[in-house]
């Protein structure tokens, strides 16, 4: 999975990601960059 790094403002691999819902019943994905560590969050459909 891939999402967007806010801290090495580019594309990279999720680490450890797995899906969770949010608050408003939509699906995301959450796990860690690849190269950093920083959390990354990635909203997905209904």
């Amino acid at each position: 999975m891939e999402a967007y790094c806010m801290k090495c403002k580019q594309t990279r691999e999720m680490k450890d990601a797995k899906a969770v819902e949010m608050k408003n019943g939509k699906k995301a994905m959450s796990g860690l960059c690849a190269v950093c560590g920083t959390k990354m969050f990635k909203i997905g459909g209904k």
